[in-house]
């Protein structure tokens, strides 16, 4: 069962490198709005045969395991996100019943993925997706990168910091739960 694992490790590990190798070379290969980490799982589970979940699992594993190239991969995501980030001007030229209708649908799509995410994975899960997209949003505004970077730099950190990291994302979630409990909104 562990060289089956230590396998998978090392294909994923494979194809990470080359995936990145091909996005150094033509960086027009992640889709103009894409995102270079999710385009790497997508590619880690189409190519492996699982899940996106499993995929972002493994993907994860991969990079804790190996310090040299979870560096080049968040390099490789700022190199292509800070040439990205000034994208945003399609979004500044709607008109403001686009720009209203653009932001409604990802609201929409926005509340209805949490809802999923709780009916699957349970409500811990749902905060702490909550508390990590709300840290990575504010490293974004904070470093002045767009959101994908600031995460991939956030995941970056959280590696090299587990168990710290996890037992504040935990210590947050017992005391929002406990405030529930009481009935205490501030």
């Amino acid at each position: 069962m562990e060289s089956s694992n230590e396998n998978a490790i090392g294909k994923a590990s494979e194809l990470i490198r080359t995936e990145m190798s091909k996005v150094r070379s033509d960086p027009s290969v992640i889709k103009v709005d894409g995102c270079v980490a999710c385009s790497m799982l997508s590619a880690l589970a189409s190519i492996t045969e699982i899940g996106e979940v499993a995929a972002g699992d493994l993907l994860t594993e991969v990079l804790s395991q190996d310090e040299k190239l979870n560096e080049e991969f968040v390099s490789v995501v700022e190199y292509v996100h800070r040439k990205q980030r000034f994208l945003g001007t399609a979004f500044v030229a709607k008109t403001r019943e686009g720009k209203d209708r653009f932001i409604e649908g990802n609201f929409k799509n926005g509340i209805e993925e949490l809802l999923n995410d709780s009916s699957v994975f349970g409500t811990s899960m749902v905060f702490r997706k909550l508390i990590m997209e709300h840290v990575a949003l504010q490293l974004a505004q904070n470093i002045g990168v767009d959101y994908h970077a600031a995460s991939e730099e956030l995941y970056y950190y959280m590696r090299k910091n587990d168990k710290q990291t996890n037992a504040a994302i935990i210590g947050l979630i017992d005391s929002i739960y406990q405030k529930l409990v009481r009935g205490k909104h501030d």
